[in-house]
C-alpha cells in the first residue's frame, strides 16, 4: 500500500525535513511553542548544512548525525538537548565546547542540555546558542 502524500509510510520512522517539523509545531498545543520555535531558528542559521525532523517526537537537528533535541516536557523550563544520537557511544570522547554565557548543564561526555524560560529568554541567549551550535557540529 502507498503512503499518503505527505505522510510518511510506516517505513518512515524519522519523517524529516522541515515541512513535518512546522507541521508538528503547528499542531503542537504547549505553552512553550515559541521557545521551541525561537530555539529551531537559532539552531538552523548556526550552519546551512544543519537540517531537520522529528525524532523522539520533537524537533531535532542533524548534520552527518543527529546532535540537538527540544525537550517538550509538559512542565518545566523550554529545553534543548545537545548529544550523539540516543545512547552514549562506545568510542565518546569529551565534547569540549566553549560556553563563557553558562548556558549549559553536562549530564555525560557527550551529552549537555540548556534551559529557557521563554522564548525572550532564548532570543536573549542567541549568540551564545549558535556559537555551542556552531561548536558542537564541528565535532561531530
Amino acid at each position: 500500500m502507498a503512503a499518503k502524500k505527505g505522510v510518511p509510510s510506516k517505513a518512515s520512522t524519522e519523517p524529516e525535513g522541515r515541512a513535518f517539523v512546522d507541521e508538528f509545531l503547528r499542531k503542537l498545543d504547549h505553552p512553550l511553542r515559541p521557545a521551541v520555535e525561537a530555539m529551531r531558528r537559532i539552531i538552523l542559521s548556526a550552519d546551512p548544512a544543519i537540517r531537520e525532523g522529528i525524532k523522539w517526537n520533537a524537533p531535532s537537528f542533524h548534520f552527518k548525525e543527529y546532535f540537538a533535541t527540544a525537550s517538550l516536557r509538559p512542565k518545566g523550563p523550554a529545553m534543548v538537548v545537545f548529544h550523539r544520537g540516543a545512547k552514549a557511544k562506545d568510542d565518546a570522547k569529551n565534547i569540549r565546547v566553549a560556553d563563557p554565557a553558562g548556558l549549559l548543564k553536562w549530564h555525560a561526555k557527550d551529552r549537555c542540555s540548556a534551559e529557557f524560560r521563554d522564548a525572550k529568554d532564548v532570543e536573549s541567549k542567541e549568540a551564545p546558542l549558535r556559537e555551542i551550535v556552531k561548536q558542537w557540529i564541528r565535532q561531530m
